[in-house]
């Protein structure tokens, strides 16, 4: 216990300001990252990041800011924090999303500094990939014209629970759907 409340509450709310992008790095490095890490660190996160959204449906690891993988009655889901569900885990969820494309300098420097846009006789390609549900952004490739779109994140949750948090997932555990 110290001063200001437990230990454990004081890295709950450690944990809530780095999700919010709230924590200073000092604290960051010093407090959050230290060796070796809290074991119930990432089910803290998943705890805090299920009482933000709006569902039920369990969190079982976040793919980025915005997207969640969530066990639902229908199986295994990519799903925005918003609540719209883009496609089952196994496929590609940015085939789901909308897309803007900026190509040429005059869409480049909506968003970078003038002098500092990608040079005009590159083929270089800003990806912006919108939710369909609340248009948040949520997720950005910078790459060249013809390079594939690619998963960033492909997660065996399965394997993450059992090999390294030693019990089944959320959506695997008694009582829990299929």
């Amino acid at each position: 216990m110290t001063e200001h409340g437990s230990q454990e509450e004081t890295d709950r709310q450690q944990i809530a300001k780095l999700i919010e992008g709230e924590l200073p790095w000092d604290e960051l490095r010093n407090d959050v990252l230290p060796d070796p890490k809290d074991g119930q660190r990432f089910e803290t996160t998943r705890e805090i990041i299920q009482s933000k959204v709006g569902w039920d449906d369990p969190v079982l690891v976040p793919l980025n800011d915005k997207l969640y993988a969530v066990g639902t009655d229908d199986g295994r889901r990519v799903r925005c924090e918003c609540g719209h569900d883009f496609c089952d885990l196994d496929e590609h969820w940015k085939e789901h999303a909308r897309v803007r494309v900026r190509e040429d300098v005059e869409e480049m420097e909506e968003i970078y500094p003038q002098h500092q846009t990608p040079h005009p006789e590159w083929t270089f390609q800003l990806r912006e990939w919108f939710c369909p549900g609340c248009f948040a952004q949520v997720d950005v490739d910078a790459v060249p014209a013809t390079y594939p779109v690619k998963r960033a994140f492909d997660p065996d949750i399965d394997a993450f629970y059992e090999e390294w948090l030693g019990k089944p997932a959320p959506d695997r555990r008694d009582g829990a759907a299929d």
